[in-house]
């Protein structure tokens, strides 16, 4: 694998800092990076990265799947991950490597990238628990489908262009409770899309230089343009977001109980209650 090389210069600048103080942790919004090319980034060394990875850490289909598509309908594009990859610029596919800071120089890399964070972001949700980064591999035309993550993001795109759709985190117009619940007790990521919900899109245009930052559990797709897309995603959880995780495990226990409990607050606040009985129900192995 490709040495990490130390990047030259402050990937964000300040005043993407300054805009990201202004959105974050609640609002999606338009930011810039610097990165520069980078041999870690490259589509041979995604594609190597790619074929040393675990089957767990990395996930391929075709890129033309329909918005709300269900997670079993997707089906295969017949190829390896790597075969996807180094022919993404014609094999209409989209791929993801999940967690590459299982690779020392990729960890090296996402490490640098959230330090420069580390000022706007502490201060307002805490330690940065958890780093992990995704690199999306995405042909032209292709679709990622109605979703969310429970991670605090920032997308940078590296190369092609894309839209970023994205909705209200906690409106349960676009991602009811049960939703929630569902995916904090082991569900797929992907939700139920309806038509109607794109009039309530926030749209953010991403090419090289751009990047989006992604409030935790935001509902959103992303449409591809017409040319292959690299974006490297790093996150990071907080004491806050674990919480909310906990308090909807908490309320899906509730609901199996014949319950209705009501969505949990958003940031600044938790539903302290829940998340320690959730806490304290784990380890006495009360609920699963």
């Amino acid at each position: 694998m490709t040495m990490h090389q130390p990047i030259p210069r402050a990937v964000f600048p300040a005043e993407t800092l300054e805009r990201m103080e202004a959105l974050y942790p609640l609002h999606a919004g338009l930011l810039h990076h610097r990165l520069p090319d980078h041999p870690l980034l490259s589509i041979e060394a995604l594609a190597t990265l790619g074929e040393s990875l675990p089957a767990s850490q990395v996930e391929y289909n075709p890129g033309e799947v329909p918005i709300g598509v269900l997670p079993q309908d997707i089906p295969s594009n017949g190829l390896s991950i790597g075969e996807t990859i180094r022919t993404i610029d014609t094999n209409r596919s989209w791929a993801v490597l999940k967690n590459i800071e299982s690779d020392d120089a990729y960890r090296t890399l996402l490490l640098d990238l959230l330090a420069e964070l580390k000022n706007v972001v502490e201060p307002r949700t805490g330690a940065m628990l958890t780093p992990q980064g995704f690199i999306f591999i995405s042909s032209p035309g292709s679709i990622t489908p109605f979703h969310f993550d429970p991670e605090h993001n920032i997308l940078l795109q590296l190369q092609g262009t894309k839209v970023m759709n994205v909705w209200p985190a906690g409106d349960e117009r676009f991602a009811h409770r049960v939703e929630h619940e569902r995916y904090h007790t082991g569900g797929h990521r992907n939700l139920p899309w309806e038509e109607a919900y794109r009039e309530g899109a926030q749209q953010v245009p991403l090419g090289p230089g751009d990047a989006v930052l992604m409030p935790v559990m935001a509902p959103h797709f992303v449409a591809n343009g017409d040319a292959p897309s690299i974006s490297l995603s790093i996150t990071w959880r907080s004491e806050w977001s674990y919480r909310e995780s906990e308090a909807h495990a908490a309320n899906a226990a509730l609901r199996r109980m014949g319950f209705d409990p009501r969505m949990p607050p958003r940031w600044p606040s938790y539903a302290w209650a829940k998340t320690v009985g959730w806490r304290i129900a784990r380890k006495l192995r009360v609920v699963e």
